[in-house]
């Protein structure tokens, strides 16, 4: 990290300079920073991120930092953070400890010494706007045995109060998501904040503003059906800008101005193929416990349904993220102008329904994203939209080993498998990059009853002898430091063991994306629908 002059455009000579590391830097003022990073032996978790917070002077050498919070070497990690308002005032500075990948703690620094603060675990503060203090909770919460709050709500706090006493400050309600909602963003302009919320995945958004102690909504009124996401605000006027996308529809930028009520379409990104020939239709499976599981599905329009089309079916379904609606652009032009589908699976264990949606499929119910990915498999199949000779099933990371659950449960579903810088080995995957920071997600396997529930899906020890698998085809890279390259090795490795075909691909470069630069992401795009061509689509 270097300090650069955004006015001079030049780095500052013999300014802050930070070297190469997993490390996190917070400015307190023009001479100070608040670090996270690796101070020496002892001070990086297990899964090697930072823990110890120091204060940083200009011109001070990183041996004379001075040490103002330490975490705990079990955490993931330790951040520093600088409470600012769009004025550049600084209210609070503090440490927030992942205590794990959805757990936190919140420390706050004050003359009188640090103090915890009284947050639940599953809680994330989210900036300043208009006098208040945001937090969203990720769990239910109730505040001094009167108010009760639901697990995916917004809050806000009197930033006034709740600096002169944080510990009894008193919350309010800003949102709280109906049973098919869920916040997916929020930020602040001048004086006004924008959430963007899906509903059954798809994305509104809407200007909240405080009045007289009352957050009221107005939706700002952009393309329906599609997905919507805060691109950039305003510090200085209720000015922000929008990415507005779907499958089939080009992505967008839209600019809006709330105090001339203003909104324009300003950009639109160049046509990567004709979708004139699909169409879009959000569908659902029903799970082995009942749930509606929905999925999005890009086919075209004149499709027959006799089980002929060859079908993608993509998902993730962890760590509380979404997969929302985005243009396809080269999945459209390799895949979908060929005649084919192509399916999103909007899985639990994922986001679009909050947190709960997240919680149904943690650590010991893990299970759960595998069932319903092949609950949307067999739906596919049972509407006749493809059958298991033109079925394949792509994913990356988490979706990676989704893909190798998916077909090492069910491989008679499938007959071709894409598997993206995947996990695969889950009794040993605490050991390998990033892997100890995710125990939240999985479990522990060092534990024995979370073993059990690990061992039971886990794809590596789940190839047998004996079985037929959809001849997939493995990509990671040798640098990737998150879902260590090992993973994807020894699926190959097990495979060719057991005498069945595969296709493996390792690109030297790209970390975690496999690819470093455009050119190695189309040479690996090729591949992947080469193969998928060759395996779908072939009489």
């Amino acid at each position: 990290m270097r300090e650069f002059d955004s006015h001079a455009k030049t780095f500052v000579p013999d300014g802050f300079y930070l070297p190469e590391g997993k490390q996190h830097v917070s400015w307190i003022d023009r001479d100070t920073l608040l670090v996270a990073r690796d101070w020496g032996e002892g001070t990086l978790t297990q899964a090697g991120y930072p823990f110890v917070v120091k204060e940083l002077k200009r011109a001070q050498p990183l041996s004379e930092a001075r040490e103002i919070f330490r975490g705990e070497p079990t955490d993931v990690q330790t951040r520093p953070f600088v409470l600012r308002d769009r004025e550049g005032h600084i209210h609070a500075t503090g440490a927030k400890r992942l205590i794990s990948s959805f757990e936190y703690e919140y420390v706050v620094f004050r003359s009188d010494g640090p103090v915890k603060l009284n947050l639940p675990k599953k809680a994330a503060m989210r900036g300043l706007v208009a006098g208040r203090l945001l937090v969203k909770l990720d769990e239910e919460w109730s505040r001094h045995g009167d108010i009760s709050f639901a697990a995916g709500s917004l809050i806000s706090y009197d930033l006034a109060e709740w600096k002169q006493d944080p510990l009894r400050a008193k919350a309010s309600l800003v949102f709280q998501p109906g049973p098919r909602q869920a916040l997916s963003g929020l930020s602040a302009t001048k004086n006004l904040l924008i959430l963007t919320i899906l509903e059954n995945v798809q994305s509104k958004a809407l200007i909240y503003k405080y009045d007289q102690g009352v957050w009221a909504a107005t939706p700002i009124p952009l393309p329906e059906h599609t997905n919507v996401s805060l691109s950039a605000a305003s510090d200085e006027a209720d000015q922000a800008m929008f990415t507005v996308s779907s499958y089939l529809r080009l992505t967008s930028v839209w600019y809006f101005d709330a105090e001339s009520k203003s909104l324009e379409e300003w950009k639109t990104t160049p046509s990567a193929f004709d979708a004139s020939n699909h169409v879009v239709e959000q569908l659902e499976a029903s799970s082995r416990d009942g749930t509606s599981i929905p999925y999005f599905l890009v086919r075209p329009k004149n499709a027959t349904f006799d089980g002929a089309i060859p079908t993608l079916l993509y998902g993730y379904g962890g760590f509380q993220a979404s997969l929302l609606p985005s243009y396809l652009g080269p999945v459209g032009r390799l895949w979908l102008e060929q005649g084919n589908a192509y399916v999103v699976a909007n899985l639990p264990g994922g986001g679009e329904f909050g947190p709960k949606w997240h919680q149904a499929a943690q650590g010991a119910t893990k299970q759960t994203t595998w069932d319903d990915f092949i609950a949307v498999a067999e739906d596919l199949i049972r509407r006749k939209i493809t059958s298991p000779n033109r079925l394949g099933v792509i994913g990356g990371s988490q979706g990676g080993l989704l893909v190798g659950a998916a077909i090492t449960q069910r491989p008679e579903l499938f007959n071709g498998a894409i598997i993206q810088v995947p996990l695969f080995d889950m009794l040993r995957y605490t050991k390998l990059g990033a892997g100890a920071s995710w125990i939240g997600e999985y479990g522990d396997p060092a534990i024995a009853e979370q073993r059990a529930w690990i061992d039971g899906y886990s794809p590596y020890q789940k190839l047998l002898a004996g079985k037929t698998y959809p001849a997939p085809l493995i990509l990671t890279s040798t640098k990737d430091d998150r879902v260590h390259p090992g993973h994807a090795r020894k699926a190959a490795a097990k495979l060719a063991a057991l005498g069945q075909p595969y296709f493996y691909y390792e690109n030297i470069d790209g970390g975690h994306s496999a690819a470093a630069n455009l050119m190695e992401c189309a040479r690996r795009l090729a591949l992947e629908y080469t193969y998928a061509s060759r395996r779908l689509c072939s009489e």
